[in-house]
């Protein structure tokens, strides 16, 4: 039995290739047979140029109809698809690439001498291109191969994917994601959230991480659904698009946002059954406001990179304010202290989790990999929390010292790394503030020399020295300047303090 993952996708495509897959913001539609017949010339160009089955595909582009279609392409192809956060800057891209070594990179033309460069560097083969209207050397190069292709055969445990996600050390790590992985995970939630005939998507997330690509897609794809595929998230936009979908994924700031509409409420969501919110913490205060304005309950969930989803507010019962809800079927959680010891009902211990969802390592860090783990298999997450009385899930915060704006995440200590070495600087440490539209923001505390440098520094001087050496969500949007950091009795930077004096609350 072939358990590539587009194989399980495409089972469940409508019998009728020209119902709608993807309607774009101009009206045009992407049927299921153009993406099929899309995907299949691709996975020819992608087998022409001399990939082998196993070899990544990476992609750095904007959402697109044909971003999309790239990645089930190379899962057709047998590679290990790869996306990039169009974001990055070069000494990001430089270490993606260097360390995945892919055998092709689809870049934005914009940015093609920078990708040839780094591709070179890094003895990447191809470079091709695909631009914000999908268009480009890539759909060129495809256009005169064949658009039927059969599927390469993969096993549940060959990789489909790799996804860099951040830790507080300052190497990114590649979490290695199987076909099994993202199978177990989509046939999952598209059970659990209940997905039927006739959903229409509202799709406004990005497709270079697990939320819009993974946890979205793959839900419209394994129910034949349409999608309303925008390019980013609008409120306005949203407002006009809301009447004619049926089902909303989102980060707490579209939520936030849209509850900034003056007209948004109970008539802009009458076609709608299920609002989904993940990526960040959805505070309770937007959680009850929008079931005021609207009557509808938002459905929020937990997981990571590493998983995808591993707990869910119930689709049928009592969605609970400021939890995850439950453990998803297949996925087994447990909350301990230290020394993985069990700890009583509402003590606050180490998340860990285990099931068919969790991914299989990180790429190229077998002992990292090994200390991620416990002896019996279950991985740690990082976070911790609790159960409520009636079992539901409750994120307390994250051990890793992680912080994620607006659904993306952050590690400290590439931040901390720039504004170290600035003149005038003596050391920083980077925090996450609580943000009503973002969730998190990534928030510098920065000590400066007692000399002309370190009185020169301004809040705005440093952001605009490290402005274009970081993608624009890891700037910080706030700089504090002071004479000392807090530390503990071993010399440890005290972030927690840090949190409390500069929590918006105190300001």
């Amino acid at each position: 039995m072939n358990r590539n993952l587009y194989s399980l996708l495409a089972a469940h495509f409508p019998q009728d290739k020209t119902a709608a897959c993807m309607i774009l913001p101009n009206g045009r539609v992407w049927t299921y047979g153009d993406v099929e017949r899309a995907s299949a010339r691709i996975a020819h160009l992608i087998v022409a140029l001399g990939l082998q089955p196993g070899d990544r595909v990476a992609a750095q582009v904007e959402k697109t109809p044909e971003a999309l279609v790239l990645y089930l392409a190379a899962l057709r192809a047998g590679m290990v698809f790869l996306p990039l956060n169009p974001a990055y800057q070069r000494h990001e891209l430089e270490y993606f690439l260097l360390d995945a070594k892919p055998g092709l990179f689809v870049c934005r033309p914009q940015a093609r001498a920078l990708a040839a460069e780094l591709a070179a560097q890094a003895g990447v083969p191809h470079v091709l291109e695909l631009d914000d209207g999908g268009r480009g050397s890539l759909i060129d190069a495809a256009a005169p191969h064949a658009d039927r292709f059969d599927t390469v055969a993969r096993s549940a445990d060959n990789l489909a994917a790799i996804l860099y996600t951040s830790g507080t050390t300052g190497r990114s790590k590649g979490a290695m994601l199987s076909h099994g992985n993202l199978a177990h995970n989509a046939k999952t939630l598209h059970k659990y959230w209940h997905f039927q005939p006739g959903d229409v998507l509202l799709h406004m997330l990005p497709i270079f991480h697990v939320h819009g690509l993974f946890v979205a897609c793959h839900c419209a794809l394994m129910n034949g659904s349409a999608m309303f595929f925008e390019p980013k998230f609008d409120a306005a936009r949203a407002m006009e698009l809301l009447p004619q979908s049926t089902v909303m994924m989102g980060v707490p700031t579209f939520y936030v946002r849209l509850l900034q509409e003056p007209s948004f409420g109970r008539e802009a969501c009458r076609s709608m059954r299920l609002f989904i919110s993940g990526s960040a913490p959805l505070l309770k205060e937007t959680f009850d406001e929008f079931k005021s304005r609207t009557g509808h309950t938002i459905l929020e969930r937990y997981g990571m990179t590493e998983g995808g989803m591993f707990t869910s507010n119930p689709y049928e019962g009592e969605r609970r304010g400021g939890t995850v809800g439950f453990p998803l079927p297949g996925t087994a959680l447990r909350i301990v202290g230290a020394g993985n010891t069990a700890i009583r009902r509402g003590s606050v211990g180490n998340i860990q989790v285990k099931g068919d969802n969790v991914f299989v390592g990180y790429w190229g860090m077998p002992e990292k990999t090994k200390e991620e783990f416990t002896p019996d298999g279950f991985f740690k997450t990082g976070d911790v929390g609790s159960w409520d009385a009636d079992g539901y899930v409750v994120i307390s915060g994250r051990s890793k010292d992680l912080v994620i704006t607006g659904g993306l995440n952050v590690y400290p200590k590439e931040i901390e790394e720039l504004i170290d070495a600035m003149p005038g600087v003596v050391e920083s440490a980077v925090i996450g503030l609580p943000h009503p539209d973002f969730g998190e923001a990534v928030t510098a505390v920065v000590v400066r020399q007692k000399n002309a440098e370190g009185r020169a520094l301004t809040e705005s001087g440093i952001i605009a020295a490290i402005k274009d050496q970081l993608a624009n969500f890891k700037v910080p949007k706030w700089v504090y300047l002071v004479d000392e950091l807090p530390r503990n009795a071993m010399g440890k930077v005290q972030k927690n303090i840090l949190r409390q004096e500069y929590s918006p609350t105190r300001r």
